[in-house]
């Protein structure tokens, strides 16, 4: 408890910092990865009340023993056919990137009578392995999809390279930023453009300089992690 709550006190105050000219510091989502809901339910005596979670199969090994205090963010890539596991467990899916996906949260979001929150996830680094829709995408599909009874698109997230390199990674967060103002500036009926979801261990002060409103930091908070061999998977 006490190594956790000390990194979680540092990583806020380096988010305090990092943000002054924005005033307020970005929203820390605690990615927990493989910890074990014991390690993970220390997190409450700290105040972090969100987690992050990149897979399914996790959530639902987690949730029966996660403190009901936390709200569940589904911020990996999600699968079409997994949705229907998790949409009555997260509070938010941050990733959102295609039309398939939109059409199966917003027909199970409605079964379970919720609206669900949302995240258009961009491909800002145009990096053809990872997900997300290519930024001139996202307006458009905003425009198609505000209305839909059973999700509410709330703003932006984004995965930047694997780079420590600020003069590659600065102008992505900032361009992000402007993607975000141009969303919220349509003011689309049936949205609520609120969270821009960018930054993680490795960069978040970075994202907290340039915008962000919300951060996904995981070995920050509970140090190095490695996936166990994927058995009996979903």
């Amino acid at each position: 408890m006490e190594e956790i709550g000390q990194n979680v006190q540092a990583v806020q105050e380096r988010l305090r910092r990092a943000s002054e000219r924005w005033g307020r510091a970005p929203e820390l989502i605690a990615v927990s990865k493989t910890g074990e809901p014991a390690r993970v339910n220390l997190l409450k005596g700290t105040g972090v009340t969100q987690l992050g979670e990149n897979r399914v199969q996790e959530i639902l090994e987690k949730f029966p023993f996660l403190d009901a205090s936390f709200a569940i963010h589904q911020i990996g890539q999600l699968q079409t056919n997994k949705v229907k596991y998790i949409i009555d467990k997260v509070c938010m899916v941050q990733s959102l990137d295609r039309e398939s996906l939109a059409q199966e949260i917003d027909r199970r979001a409605q079964q379970c009578g919720r609206r669900m929150p949302v995240l258009l996830q961009v491909n800002i680094g145009h990096e053809p392995q990872k997900g997300g829709m290519e930024p001139e995408a996202v307006l458009p599909f905003a425009r198609a999809h505000a209305a839909w009874a059973g999700m509410e698109i709330q703003g932006l997230m984004a995965v930047m390279p694997n780079t420590r390199d600020e003069t590659v990674l600065r102008p992505l967060f900032r361009r992000m930023r402007a993607l975000f103002e141009r969303l919220r500036e349509e003011a689309l009926d049936g949205t609520r453009i609120e969270h821009l979801s960018m930054g993680m261990s490795a960069d978040f002060e970075l994202a907290a300089q340039e915008g962000s409103t919300m951060v996904r930091v995981g070995s920050a908070i509970f140090g190095n992690r490695h996936y166990p061999e994927q058995t009996n998977r979903i």
